[in-house]
């Protein structure tokens, strides 16, 4: 009973905690739950279609990657600030999220307009469908690029808005949002009410128009009500540098963090989408789409720690940071294993309801997947809780040591000789290349109880 009284905390923290954490995880539930519609209209046109949207993706994922590595770090100075009750530092720490993820829409709008097809390639390689999966997915990657810009505005806007514990604004406008995505996929991909058909490029084209009309919200929203982190865009480039070098000095950290997970995600995805047809790959993506409606709880983790805990360091209050630290790992590890059970329980419904025009074959494997995929949850529960702790004080070093180290030493070696010398399904891989993150979670909780984190940013 000590352990728990100990390890747990009081009941008041853990409804602040939800009252911060579920407006973010109802938001990622639309999220997952446009991603659902989508891939259930898009399942209707065939497993290689499926295929196709769902490679595109993948390489919309890193782009979203991306940003949020940038609007996190940048988030990680921004909750201190406003804990401190610094709103020019806040300022700051959105302008430089602005900048940054702006730049990076520039880049990868580009690479997605020349280069669809190698990518695409590169992750069906082996495929048997491959020739029928790349030429749907970079016409429909051509159309989303054009999100890019939209996403890095309403990424760095809403993000700031959880940064300061106003979790209510992001979730209502990605609400309507939503209905506009859904509404025009039933329109544009099967040509509705005299609608033109368009198939996967309609799906594109309604998700465009989703991405517009969510940043255009965010834009005036924050406009009329001069938020304390908001800046107009005509002050952007009023930046404090010092400032900017300390954020750059842990986004590289984070970034390098990211990009090996990403990086080894990829090459996990080109060797399990060499194992079969477009069944294989539309059945992990199916998997995917629905382990991710479970998913939201670690949403919710990442923002209740930039909050309470950020909060808490900036404010100068370093010894309730590390009560709450400890009670924020306890709880989440707690919640990742009834959102586990729960969510088991369920996908044996939600993958033949949802998927029903999928084959036979792809349903077995993304049921499979899913199965898998929440077996890990309270170790990725406790893992998320570790990094979004640690990276609320600005630790972003552990990140590398954690996931660069296993990433690039364990998972990319691992996964090549999974390809060349087994001929195990593409579940099984998964499953047995993400026994490493239990070697990240001793390596992480190794930096936790460093401390390293344990320190207020702002200067106050």
């Amino acid at each position: 009973m000590a352990f728990f009284s100990k390890r747990f905390g009081p009941l008041p923290f853990y409804r602040e905690a939800l009252s911060i954490a579920l407006p973010v995880m109802l938001q990622q539930l639309i999220m997952s739950m446009v991603s659902l519609i989508d891939n259930f209209m898009v399942a209707g046109l065939g497993d290689a279609s499926m295929a196709a949207v769902n490679m595109a993706n993948h390489l919309v994922f890193i782009f979203i990657v991306l940003i949020n590595t940038i609007c996190g770090a940048g988030g990680i100075f921004l909750a201190q600030f406003h804990g401190a009750g610094n709103p020019e530092g806040m300022k700051h720490a959105y302008r430089f999220k602005i900048i940054l993820s702006l730049s990076g829409a520039c880049v990868f709008f580009v690479l997605f307009w020349i280069l669809p097809e190698t990518f695409l390639s590169f992750m069906t390689m082996g495929n048997t469908e491959q020739a029928e999966i790349i030429p749907k997915g970079a016409s429909y990657l051509r159309v989303v690029s054009f999100t890019l810009a939209p996403m890095a505005v309403s990424s760095a806007i809403g993000s700031s808005f959880r940064d300061t514990g106003e979790t209510r604004v992001p979730l209502y406008i990605s609400a309507i949002a939503t209905v506009v995505n859904t509404t025009g996929n039933w329109f544009l991909i099967y040509g509705n009410l005299g609608a033109p058909r368009l198939e996967v490029i309609g799906a594109g084209i309604s998700t465009m128009i989703a991405r517009v009309f969510e940043a255009a919200a965010f834009i005036v929203y924050v406009n009329r009500k001069k938020l304390a982190f908001y800046s107009p865009f005509s002050l952007l480039r009023k930046v404090d540098g010092s400032l900017v070098r300390r954020i750059v000095s842990r986004s590289v950290m984070m970034f390098i963090s990211e990009s090996s997970w990403i990086a080894s995600e990829t090459v996990m995805i080109s060797v399990y989408n060499g194992r079969g047809g477009a069944e294989t790959v539309a059945g992990m993506a199916a998997g995917w789409t629905i382990a991710n409606i479970f998913m939201l709880i670690f949403n919710g983790i990442w923002t209740t720690a930039y909050v309470l805990i950020g909060g808490s360091l900036g404010a100068g209050r370093l010894e309730e940071a590390r009560r709450r630290g400890m009670w924020l790992n306890s709880g989440a590890v707690l919640a990742g294993l009834t959102v586990a059970v729960l969510g088991a329980a369920s996908s044996f419904v939600l993958m033949p309801l949802v998927f029903t025009n999928l084959s036979a074959e792809a349903r077995r494997i993304g049921l499979g997947l899913v199965l898998v995929i929440l077996a890990y949850f309270p170790i990725w529960a406790y893992l998320n809780t570790q990094f979004a702790v640690c990276r609320s004080g600005g630790d972003t070093f552990m990140g590398i040591c954690t996931d660069a180290t296993v990433n690039f030493g364990i998972v990319i070696p691992g996964a090549l000789l999974l390809a060349g010398f087994t001929s195990i399904g593409p579940v099984a891989i998964f499953g047995i290349l993400k026994l490493t993150d239990i070697i990240k979670c001793f390596i992480a909780h190794y930096f936790y109880r460093k401390e390293r984190w344990v320190r207020n940013l702002t200067g106050v």
